[in-house]
């Protein structure tokens, strides 16, 4: 997830949609806006939205202590606003992972034996220096669930899709709407198991336009309020891209413009994606500077 590499790059076209306030949609390779695709680290924006939403409905505190909602030894000094900005102190993945499909083993069990000595795994004192943990986001998500008494996927759908009027984001996509990456021999190749523990921080599914409409309504519109401490910034850009085995999204906005965009592909490098994507903001943005000019 994130910046994760991807492996078994193929030599196949790599399907690409792109989604702009800049062009008209594109999808080219077999991509389509209106298929279930793996959007990986985007999940946490959805996540950290979550967080901020239960906050402002009094269902908990953004500096609650996290052994406050889980059953994590006291003194670690990490707070649910920790997780959400990545300053937990807490390392990007949970230890131990390995093989061809990493995050299948960090199950229920394992996410509990990891609470038990939440300190000890730390690699920092809590709010000192930002480090991007996909660990933190497992967390997270742990604490607003025991927090609210609901699975996951209903807060998503409680304090953020349904306020937005989006249904086209999930854990689990209808199999006929199912868009992954294909080998070199046009069969689907497999994927990361991430709809455990860590599907708050990687696993949902959503279709581009849903996510496009869920980007421009809490960036531009903002219909839930500020935007979480989840989104990443760099000067007056607001963005976050994601990436699993096989897939990469990201997207950014320039607030004070208007200027947006979304990319998703199927294959290839993240960090293409996420050029592909900072181009696009570049040329809507020199666009725009000229019809200024010319105005």
């Amino acid at each position: 997830m994130g910046a994760v590499l991807m492996a078994g790059l193929s030599l196949r076209p790599v399907p690409v949609c792109v989604l702009s306030s800049s062009a008209p949609p594109l999808a080219r390779h077999g991509h389509d806006p209106a298929a279930f695709v793996e959007i990986g680290s985007l999940t946490k924006v959805l996540t950290g939205t979550v967080l901020v939403r239960m906050v402002r409905a009094g269902l908990l505190g953004l500096d609650d202590a996290v052994e406050q909602w889980l059953p994590t030894p006291t003194g670690s000094g990490i707070t649910l606003r920790n997780l959400a900005d990545h300053t937990s102190g807490l390392p990007r993945l949970p230890p131990g992972l390995t093989g061809h499909d990493p995050y299948a083993a960090f199950d229920d069990d394992a996410l509990q034996a990891v609470l038990g000595r939440l300190g000890e795994v730390a690699v920092r004192r809590p709010g000192q220096e930002a480090e991007y943990s996909n660990l933190g986001y497992a967390v997270l998500g742990a604490a607003l669930v025991s927090a609210a008494g609901q699975p996951y996927e209903e807060l998503v759908r409680e304090h953020v899709l349904t306020p937005l009027g989006v249904d086209e984001v999930t854990a689990h996509p209808p199999a006929d709407r199912l868009l992954g990456a294909r080998n070199l021999f046009g069969r689907e190749r497999d994927r990361w198991t991430l709809d455990g523990p860590m599907l708050p921080a990687g696993g949902l599914w959503a279709t581009p336009r849903a996510l496009a409409t869920v980007v421009t309504e809490l960036l531009l519109e903002r219909a839930l309020g500020e935007p979480a401490p989840s989104w990443q910034s760099a000067g007056p850009l607001l963005w976050h891209n994601g990436a699993t085995r096989d897939a990469s999204a990201f997207t950014g906005v320039l607030p004070r413009t208007g200027n947006w965009v979304l990319v998703h592909r199927l294959g290839g490098s993240p960090d293409r994606t996420d050029k592909i994507g900072l181009g696009m903001l570049a040329a809507g943005k020199a666009a725009g500077q000229n019809e200024g000019e010319r105005a």
